[in-house]
């Protein structure tokens, strides 16, 4: 069965039926990456060590908002 059959197919169901499988399509979408998870660690390391070291500083979160709402 080719995509547009599926779809088509997907169509003839009642509403409710069509909410819950985009549902369960869209949940399918959305799974954890394990090496996206542990780049985003590995960076998040880097830039603590940066900023224990003086090598990054902070900005308040009021002042990034503040600039963010002048845009």
């Amino acid at each position: 069965m080719n995509q547009k059959q599926l779809f088509d197919q997907a169509l003839s169901l009642p509403l409710a039926d069509r909410a819950a499988l985009v549902e369960q399509l869209l949940a399918s979408l959305d799974r954890p990456d394990p090496q996206i998870d542990e780049l985003i660690a590995i960076e998040a390391e880097r830039r603590i060590d940066a900023y224990d070291n003086g090598e990054m500083r902070s900005i308040p979160a009021d002042q990034v908002f503040s600039r963010l709402e002048s845009n």
